[in-house]
């Protein structure tokens, strides 16, 4: 892509959107919007923030080895690339684990995941030229901004493993569905690791190192890691010996009616996404009476590489009265979902993939 054709960024669409927290801004679209289209437009794209957005000028530069690179310098020096991936955050559906027992964070709904092709160059291409390619199993990024973990702040610092830094489709990214990136989606440059959870994706890149073993930064070490449901704080938490969250099971969910307590007996059209990274969705049903019957959706993949997600849609009859609706998905290897949000309950609210439920009443 020529990046002098980029389009200007667009900021976020708040008409559109389920504001979670206004400072730092933490945004979801509204259900039925996300699932209009196979890329997500930029002004509804999930927002995560977890401190202020830093104040960068467009030239700013990323510190690799003993060079500095702006966002030209990268786009003139090395192949551009551009990649379809989608980016879902690890608490998405953190609000389906409510009614179980309360978590930490933001009561996510179904809208912390957004599907785009993000332009950029790849991360191994810098590493290679910046001779860091081969001097260590970790690679360690620093962001821009200030983030507070168990009440105190530091700085934005996450590490992938070399082997993943190692795929052509890690990128350092300037833009996103053929516009710049805007301000809270990290311009002037982030990382994308698609895959992954966001977090991983780190917004506005100041530093890029290589170490033998992963981050200490606290964001890292001391957060989006993944408990047994028998640690219930924060406080009574194994760090150093939890599973880090990285690369995220299958995961599915109803859209179209997510925001619906009544809809018109009758004919329904019932869609939304499902996601199983680095393999197919081999199939996603649906059951309008709690789970007894099923009828296997229509899945609309479009042009779905192996890090994006696909939509589905399926067509159903309801009756008078109240529904339960259910969906759930299964990998191209067999691996579904869990049946019930109690199986996967955690302090923190991370990787809530149970089948997606949602009550609506016809009439």
């Amino acid at each position: 892509m020529n990046s002098n054709k980029l389009a200007a960024a667009s900021g976020p669409d708040t008409d559109r959107m389920i504001v979670q927290q206004q400072d730092p801004f933490n945004a979801e679209p509204h259900p039925g919007a996300l699932v209009d289209a196979h890329l997500t437009p930029q002004a509804i794209f999930y927002v995560r923030s977890h401190g202020d957005v830093p104040p960068l000028r467009p030239d700013h530069e990323v510190m690799i080895g003993d060079r500095a690179w702006n966002r030209a310098a990268l786009d003139q020096a090395f192949p551009t690339r551009s990649v379809m991936a989608t980016l879902q955050c690890a608490g998405n559906r953190r609000a389906d684990l409510q009614p179980v027992a309360a978590t930490n964070g933001d009561p996510w709904g179904v809208g912390a995941i957004a599907n785009a092709v993000w332009t950029g160059v790849s991360l191994i291409e810098l590493l290679c030229a910046a001779g860091l390619d081969n001097q260590g199993g970790y690679v360690h990024f620093t962001a821009a901004d200030d983030v507070p973990v168990e009440g105190e702040l530091s700085r934005y610092g996450v590490s992938i493993t070399m082997e993943k830094a190692r795929d052509p489709d890690v990128l350092i990214a300037w833009a996103m569905n053929g516009e710049w990136l805007a301000p809270e989606h990290g311009a002037p440059l982030r990382l994308i690791v698609p895959g992954y959870a966001g977090v991983r994706s780190i917004k506005w890149l100041t530093h890029i190192t290589v170490a033998d073993g992963p981050s200490q930064a606290p964001i890292q070490a001391r957060d989006y890691k993944l408990f047994p449901a028998a640690v219930r704080s924060s406080e009574a938490a194994d760090w150093q010996n939890a599973l880090t969250i990285e690369a995220l099971p299958i995961n599915a969910a109803l859209c179209s009616l997510c925001d619906r307590a009544w809809i018109d007996a009758g004919s329904v059209r019932l869609a939304g996404y499902a996601m199983a990274y680095g393999r197919g969705v081999a199939r996603v049903e649906v059951s309008v009476d709690g789970g007894k019957n099923w009828t296997q959706a229509i899945i609309d993949s479009g042009d779905s590489p192996r890090w994006s997600w696909v939509r589905w849609l399926c067509d159903a009859e309801l009756s008078a009265g109240a529904h339960e609706i259910v969906v759930r998905a299964i990998d191209s290897a067999g691996q579904g979902q869990p049946e019930h949000p109690e199986q996967v309950w955690n302090f923190a609210g991370y990787i809530a993939t149970s089948w997606h439920r949602t009550v609506v009443t016809a009439a």
